[in-house]
């Protein structure tokens, strides 16, 4: 994979089309520059929250996909969506109805961005409707669940993926090539950590309900420093210990964890140490290499992103992440492969399945080994 530059980067695709990596192997820029910008996927959105907002700015951006339709709680809410965004009645859908989405023809793809304790009812709904499916992180609330979801929608013959719009980001493109090609020869050590403040929130939030979380900062944030020692190292972690700090807010964070780090342990030899956190903002990357080091903070939230390496500044364009992310996973559907995309549902199951260990390795304080 060639170096991606500020100037390539912006004269190739722009700022609002989708680049596609695979782990631990690239694809090239050219092969994943679309072929057909007429063609678009008619997408609903699952759940009407602060990131499906967030979501809707993407699509509005995106050259392969179009808000098409929504499902929510009340038929009232969707209007409002619909005096937005423009798209007919017959497009709009509760959660009790859900269901009837089969019968419509304009909907190609459904995108999940409900609390994760719901996302394998509704994969499994969805597949059941013959429609495509995107499911925010993580996947699920455990590996099992991810293997259900992947299972019905292989059995649906539809494709699943989940929502890793980093996996198109130019800095983190870069960061990949960085680990993998071992630009200053191979990493030795990470450490990678992400966190925000949620304390103000009311007690009440989902983020804080052990049944619909699934967890607190881990599967919600150190899912992303997770994601990040695995494509730059290219590898699958070998075992894992973990722990839990003591809590700040115990009367808020009654059912989840409000801190947690954790160190990965890589058959090459690497190490990678976490942590995550619900009570402070902290948002860095690190990476010493044999011969050098590359960095970035902030690194693994929305950014803008600012890095640096051994050979200087990571200058890249700042995208629109869901709208890069989305018009990946898009070219791939378009594409007619009948085979997963690289943030398939396949992907997912790795990051929860080193999830369930991390919490394992902290409420026993052994070392976990992975398969």
């Amino acid at each position: 994979m060639k170096k991606i530059s500020r100037r390539y980067f912006a004269k190739n695709i722009g700022l609002g089309i989708g680049i596609s990596t695979l782990l631990p192997s690239f694809i090239s820029i050219e092969d994943y520059i679309p072929e057909h910008e007429e063609k678009k996927l008619n997408i609903a959105l699952v759940g009407l929250g602060t990131y499906a907002k967030i979501l809707a700015t993407g699509l509005k951006k995106s050259k392969h996909c179009q808000l098409a339709g929504v499902v929510t709680s009340r038929i009232e809410k969707a209007r409002d969506w619909q005096q937005t965004y423009g798209f007919p009645e017959k497009n709009m859908y509760t959660y009790d109805n859900f269901d009837e989405i089969a019968k419509n023809q304009d909907i190609d793809l459904v995108y999940i961005v409900l609390p994760n304790g719901l996302h394998k009812e509704y994969t499994l709904r969805a597949a059941n409707a013959g429609k495509h499916v995107i499911v925010e992180k993580p996947m699920a609330l455990n590996a099992k669940e991810c293997k259900d979801m992947i299972k019905a929608c292989k059995n649906a013959g539809v494709q699943l993926a989940v929502g890793y719009r980093l996996h198109y980001e130019p800095h983190h493109l870069e960061i990949k090539r960085l680990g993998q090609e071992k630009v200053f020869g191979s990493v030795r050590m990470i450490e990678a950590s992400l966190g925000y403040d949620i304390t103000g929130m009311s007690p009440d939030h989902w983020y804080f309900k052990k049944e619909l979380a699934g967890g607190g900062a881990l599967v919600n944030l150190g899912i992303y420093c997770i994601q990040s020692n695995r494509y730059v190292i290219g590898e699958e972690p070998i075992s894992v210990t973990a722990q839990f700090a003591p809590k700040t807010k115990p009367e808020l964070f009654k059912e989840v964890e409000e801190n947690i780090s954790w160190q990965l342990n890589f058959p090459g030899g690497a190490v990678c140490n976490s942590m995550t956190t619900s009570n402070c903002h902290v948002d860095r990357f690190y990476a010493a290499a044999e011969h050098g080091f590359f960095e970035m903070s902030p690194a693994l939230s929305y950014g803008p992103f600012k890095g640096r390496s051994s050979l200087g500044e990571l200058d890249f364009p700042v995208i629109n992440q869901q709208a890069a992310q989305l018009d990946g996973i898009a070219k791939h559907i378009l594409s007619g492969e009948n085979v997963p995309s690289h943030i398939s549902g396949d992907e997912g199951l790795k990051d929860m399945r080193i999830i369930d260990a991390i919490y394992k390795a902290a409420e026993t304080g052994k070392r976990i080994f992975l398969p």
